[in-house]
């Protein structure tokens, strides 16, 4: 595999040192040689190389970390780009997390209304980037990490882009089954079946895919728990026998959930004054590693899934056989079109990823999959083409939403609030 050169577009994220301290643990599986942090903001990006180079410093490692606001010299030779940006930054994920709650919708960066915001803003640009590789290293693979991570990665692989998208869900719910049933999490294997924030585990197995299935275990003995976790009844896991991820709390539990955000800040003020802190952290010569509060970001065990992804797909044995990717359907859920993007367990090598046989899915969970996919079909076409009439027709598609009462205000508020990132508008 040779030392690699890795690129992360958004480099200058809080992110990011959670990212550089998996490549400096995990050198063995991920030769790094050169490390790039691209970014626009020249200060974040000053202190998180900072840091970037002290971790790096600290764990022995010989790989140089490098840092620059122009893309096309970052990603002229790369072997792997990573994509982890945010359009408009906290202050657009403020807004997309506000104003479907006026419309008594759930505000959320990723699902809803502000999810179908986030989707329009970040399309255009990650093609763009995605373009800019392509010229630079046909060979490249981008593996995107930025929300949402489904709409995103079908946008790329529909445009010919070597590109795999990424989430931690599954990995986080894999260390947590791990804690609770005492085992190592290199041990269970997910069952890890839906869209991107649409998952549910169908079974847990001990050892690898033929394994037991211990999931019935894990819900009489550790239910409470986990139903705790993902603030959600006990009574309805046990019905339902398979594990949901927490995004469905905004389906099971929408109007609850919408109570609840309209009684307090939003999660982007939050992570806002969250960042501020972490950048003064950043910024202290004496800090060589993650700080603690890192851990409160959101995006726990990134690393690990980032490094083992990068790994199998440049091909060096590292990174392990068997992950949870977004990847082209193609026949994997036989209800959904082929080229939908799902969030399934995927054979990854540097052929890249392609998905492993799933059991038959529920209708319960084959229902709300397949609206949502028809949602983020429609939520690609308005974010590649424009228009009013496409935003609405894509709103009127999600199940949160479906009212067109609704979907017509919400377009307008959704227009109003992006228009300077929008092109078309």
């Amino acid at each position: 595999m040779g030392d690699m050169k890795l690129v992360v577009v958004g480099g200058g994220s809080t992110y990011t040192p959670e990212l550089v301290d998996g490549f400096a643990r995990l050198r063995d599986t991920l030769p790094v040689g050169e490390l790039v942090l691209v970014d626009p903001a020249a200060e974040r990006l000053r202190l998180v190389g900072g840091l970037a180079r002290r971790i790096f410093a600290k764990q022995g490692h010989p790989g140089r970390v490098t840092t620059t606001g122009d893309l096309d010299a970052a990603v002229d030779g790369a072997d792997a780009v990573l994509l982890q940006l945010r359009v408009g930054g906290q202050a657009a994920r403020e807004q997309d997390e506000t104003w479907p709650l006026e419309c008594g919708c759930v505000g959320q960066e990723t699902t809803g209304a502000g999810g179908l915001a986030k989707a329009l803003r970040t399309v255009p640009v990650v093609l763009d980037i995605a373009e800019r590789v392509r010229k630079a290293n046909p060979g490249a693979w981008i593996i995107d990490f930025t929300n949402p991570v489904g709409i995103v990665t079908r946008a790329l692989l529909q445009a010919g882009h070597r590109a795999v998208g990424l989430c931690n869900v599954a990995i986080g719910l894999q260390r947590k089954f791990a804690a609770l049933l005492g085992t190592a999490p290199a041990d269970l294997h997910l069952e890890h079946v839906g869209l991107n924030h649409l998952t549910w585990e169908l079974g847990v197995r001990l050892g690898g895919p033929g394994g037991q299935d211990v999931l019935p275990r894990l819900l009489a003995e550790h239910g409470d728990a986990v139903a705790g976790d993902l603030r959600l009844p006990r009574g309805l896991l046990d019905r339902l026998g398979v594990v949901p991820s927490y995004y469905l709390r905004y389906f099971y539990a929408h109007d609850e959930v919408v109570e609840e955000l309209r009684g307090k800040p939003s999660r982007a003020a939050e992570v806002a004054a969250m960042e501020r802190r972490l950048l003064e952290m950043y910024g202290d010569p004496a800090l060589d590693e993650k700080p603690a509060l890192l851990s409160q970001r959101g995006g726990a065990y990134y690393s690990e899934a980032a490094v083992d992804l990068a790994a199998a797909l440049l091909g060096g044995g590292g990174g392990t056989p068997s992950q949870v990717v977004n990847v082209r359907n193609a026949g994997t859920l036989p209800f959904l079109p082929d080229d939908a993007v799902v969030e399934v367990q995927a054979e990854v090598d540097a052929d890249g990823a392609r998905p492993l046989p799933v059991r038959e899915v529920d209708p319960l969970q084959a229902g709300l999959i397949a609206h949502v996919a028809a949602y983020e079909d429609l939520a690609l076409e308005a974010a590649l083409r424009g228009g009013r009439d496409r935003v609405f027709r894509a709103l009127l598609a999600h199940p949160l939403v479906g009212q067109y009462a609704y979907a017509d205000t919400l377009t307008d508020r959704l227009l109003a609030h992006n228009r300077e990132h929008l092109a078309w508008a």
